[in-house]
């Protein structure tokens, strides 16, 4: 008999090993009536009201039972369901109709063309995936170049090349999603290097040296099955005629036949977002948030989140997540927080700075940083029906940073107390951002809804977590990449709404953001376009 046992926790002096026990003591049965024991989750119950922090576990396992328990019931604290089947899916289980021969063209690299790529070759779908930026190793040199020196190249950095954006992050894979294909791509992260733990910690992430090699040997499985990849390969035009797609420019002169095309170009590619309006498809602004970034000692957030126990060896670096309502209606949250992180330069353009944070998979650095972001509203940019002006909106702050950094990529700093005393700082504190930060009053690289925003919020998320304020904090501008500030609109068989064989999807589309929901995206679009080519024949 297989049951499911939710809640059954863990002390921090308890090992794994010990979980077999407890199940077995739980059941009142001898430790050999535990057959097979499996973790499906696992999380962290840190919370400062509950006392010591443990471990929460839900558990598939398959037992030996002369009397089979209630079909659902809780004992101590912990709910035990009889003969619960939890469904998995496989690569073969998601739907698809026939084995269509013509090539399907994808643009961009990041999770929704990886996997939409993945899908269709699985299937034996000729599909040429177009790539602007570099492979992954050549591309993290040019990174380093940027960080170290200031040296950009607008072709190759933190947005643009292989494994998009996400590269270069803390790889988180939790999501709001509900979809199996959730568990499906972390599935494959597994199998291509990722660690087996992200199938079932409650807060997976990868870390973006590992990330770095999962994506290198994505590309190597999508070469194995016959996918075409090119990269350096940027698509300048789009012909439309006649409502459909018909080819791709690539680099201003070649021509692609492209009758099926799924884009995933992030939502980095200002360029390209500038072309398709030109072309008339059809595209809406959307609400998005920007602020700045902030900067502790990770000590601090381990304090603040673990109290007394914040020492102890089996503890992970601290996180948090704040939120706090404010003035006009608006919302001041955290966003993706990076423990034992970095805060990162990931410009594309000169003469704008462009912050976002990043942990490497031990997380073991010794500042933490997090997004601190307001919503911003089409109505706080929209002056006529341009869907582009978000993009205008984002790009005069960022303008804005370069400035007040002083050049070469410098961001703007304040040190958090100052910032709220409006108050410009004599000296800052020790931080992660390359090539560096430079003292300046972040009140002139926000909008004033933002400031004020962010003045009325902070002290809010101080009184939730002890040691948010303090002279340690650093505050970096500025924050813009949350998410797309537009959509690009399609129906419900996923193309656009008006040019027939393109498929718009992921974060850069405006229907997903972060790693699992964007690479979800893909599997749908890629899905999308089967059943399209299916009834197009």
């Amino acid at each position: 008999m297989v049951v499911e046992i939710t809640g059954l926790k863990l002390s921090l002096e308890e090992g794994e090993d010990k979980l077999k026990e407890k199940v077995a003591s739980l059941f009142a049965v001898p430790l050999g009536k535990v057959r097979t024991l499996k973790i499906i989750k696992k999380s962290l119950d840190a919370r400062r009201c509950h006392g010591k922090p443990c471990f929460v576990y839900v558990l598939e396992v398959e037992m030996e039972l002369d009397v089979p328990p209630a079909m659902a019931r809780k004992e101590r604290g912990v709910l035990i369901i009889r003969e619960k089947e939890v469904a998995r899916p496989s690569r073969e289980a998601l739907p698809h109709r026939g084995k269509p021969s013509a090539k399907v063209v994808v643009v961009g690299s990041g999770p929704a063309g990886l996997f939409a790529a993945f899908f269709l070759v699985r299937l034996g779908v000729p599909v040429m995936l177009l790539e602007r930026g570099k492979p992954v190793q050549e591309r993290i040199k040019d990174v380093r170049l940027f960080w170290e020196e200031g040296i950009l190249n607008r072709e190759s950095n933190v947005l643009f090349g292989e494994g998009g954006a996400g590269t270069f992050s803390d790889g988180k894979l939790t999501s709001r999603v509900k979809d199996e294909r959730a568990f499906l791509v972390k599935e494959v992260f597994v199998n291509l290097g990722a660690p087996p733990e992200i199938l079932y910690e409650a807060k997976p992430h990868i870390g973006t040296d590992v990330l770095s090699g999962v994506v290198a040997n994505f590309r190597k499985q999508l070469e194995a099955w016959g996918c075409e990849i090119r990269f350096g390969a940027r698509v300048s035009d789009f012909v439309i005629r006649d409502g459909r797609i018909k080819e791709l420019i690539v680099n201003e002169q070649e021509e692609i036949e492209a009758p099926w095309v799924i884009l995933a170009t992030g939502q980095n590619a200002e360029d390209t977002y500038g072309i398709l309006a030109q072309k008339g498809v059809a595209m809406v602004p959307k609400a998005f948030a920007l602020g700045l970034r902030v900067e502790h000692p990770q000590e601090i957030i381990n304090k603040g989140r673990y109290g007394k126990w914040w020492r102890h060896p089996k503890l992970p670096p601290a996180e948090y997540f704040l939120t706090a309502k404010v003035g006009n209606g608006r919302s001041l949250y955290t966003f993706c927080m990076c423990p034992g992180g970095s805060i990162i330069g990931c410009s594309a353009d000169p003469g704008r700075v462009v912050v976002n944070g990043m942990s490497l998979s031990k997380r073991d650095g010794p500042l933490a940083n997090c997004a601190l972001v307001v919503n911003v509203h089409p109505e706080d940019f929209m002056k006529n029906g341009n869907a582009l002006l978000g993009l205008d909106f984002r790009r005069i702050w960022e303008e804005k940073a370069f400035q007040l950094g002083g050049g070469g990529f410098y961001a703007p700093a304040q040190r958090l107390t100052d910032f709220l005393r409006e108050k410009i700082s004599a000296t800052l504190p020790t931080s992660s951002f390359l090539p560096g930060v430079r003292s300046a009053p972040l009140k002139e690289v926000l909008p004033p809804f933002v400031f004020f925003a962010l003045k009325e919020g902070i002290p809010v998320f101080g009184k939730k977590m002890p040691g948010f304020i303090t002279a340690e904090a650093l505050l970096v501008g500025v924050e813009t990449r949350t998410s797309s500030p537009l959509r690009l609109l399609r129906g419900e068989d996923g193309q656009s709404v008006n040019v027939r064989g393109l498929f718009p999807c992921g974060e850069g589309a405006g229907y997903a953001g972060g790693i699992i929901s964007s690479a979800v995206d893909g599997l749908k679009a890629a899905q999308r376009l089967l059943l399209a080519m299916d009834g197009h024949r």
